[in-house]
């Protein structure tokens, strides 16, 4: 449900620039800046560290949520692999009312948009995106933002795998010093841990050499996009041709096989977690692995996630000569 506040924008990456071009066009209907420099400035507010806001201050377009669960675009999304976004105001009302038998229209026009403005917000935010995306002659995909994003959850599944090696060797470690034992109160004696073999190094190569090829096809793409914006010089394909690659962009993200233990769900980037309700989890198959130890299983994501990627950046380069002179 939409309410009074912030512009919130979830969804997939490869339109995470035209979202952000969206919200720089509406103005917010209270502050009177835009969305986008209001959700900016929010965003330099809430930053923990000082590379956090510097990376927001520098980086050209705010970066979006990746997309849980939610009936509006799941099967969409996670199933057929079809680009999606969700919009929506909110954080400025109190919230806590929805699905409750208080989720009615005497408490939105009390206690929420009580003028509607945030609704008329909305719909131009939405409007907007809507007229954009069917009157762009070459519709707004941009792979930049997207392969950064990957790049960024490659980064994460590392990290989480170097420190499920290290927690479980610390642990190991206090085990063998007797911590637990020592600290553990004589007269309501807790049973220590067990000692656990120590995680495998996971080969995160395929990976890394997919976000690669991700990045240069995106770099590609964006050089010719930009020839084509400057005019210069006739096209090697109409640009029907393109749009129908950039609409299969999303799908080459998915897996015929589906997600482990969850084969309803094919993206292999977005899910929601298989624990977590709503949330999302991305690239799920190699997190929950490593969350949930299954090392082996953790390796053959790997390889399926990356020849996804593999199969997306080939997808991008055809685009991009199909633009070229």
């Amino acid at each position: 449900s939409n309410g009074r506040g912030y512009f919130n924008v979830e969804g997939s990456h490869t339109l995470e620039k035209f979202s952000n071009d969206v919200a720089r066009d509406i103005t917010d209907p209270e502050t009177k800046l835009s969305v986008w420099k209001r959700d900016r400035l929010r965003e330099i507010s809430n930053a923990r560290t000082a590379e956090q806001r510097e990376e927001i201050r520098k980086r050209a377009d705010l970066r979006i949520p990746a997309l849980g669960s939610g009936s509006d675009y799941t099967a969409f999304l996670q199933h057929d692999g079809v680009a999606s976004l969700n919009f929506g105001f909110g954080g400025e009302d109190g919230g806590g009312i929805y699905h409750s038998i208080y989720d009615d229209f005497y408490w939105y026009t009390h206690f929420s948009d009580t003028d509607f403005v945030y609704g008329r917000a909305l719909a131009q935010a939405g409007g907007t995106a809507i007229m954009r995306l069917a009157d762009a002659d070459l519709l707004p995909f941009e792979f930049g933002d997207f392969a950064d994003t990957v790049e960024t959850y490659l980064k994460e599944l590392k990290a989480l795998a170097q420190k499920s090696q290290d927690d479980i060797r610390e642990r190991n470690r206090e085990i063998e010093e007797g911590v637990f034992q020592a600290t553990s109160d004589p007269k309501r004696p807790l049973v220590p841990p067990p000692v656990e073999a120590v995680p495998p190094h996971l080969n995160f190569a395929p990976l890394e050499n997919a976000v690669d090829a991700l990045k240069r096809s995106a770099a590609e793409y964006h050089q010719a996009v930009e020839q084509v914006n400057a005019k210069s010089g006739a096209l090697s394909a109409s640009f029907a041709e393109v749009n129908q690659l950039l609409i299969a962009s999303e799908r080459k993200l998915t897996n015929t096989a589906g997600l482990p233990n969850r084969p309803w769900f094919k993206h292999q980037l977005y899910a929601p977690g298989f624990y977590t309700g709503y949330a999302v989890k991305t690239v799920p198959a190699v997190r929950e692995a490593i969350e949930l130890k299954q090392w082996k299983q953790a390796d053959e994501a790997i390889a399926v996630v990356a020849g996804v990627l593999e199969q997306e950046a080939a997808l991008i380069s055809s685009a991009a000569r199909k633009l070229a002179p």
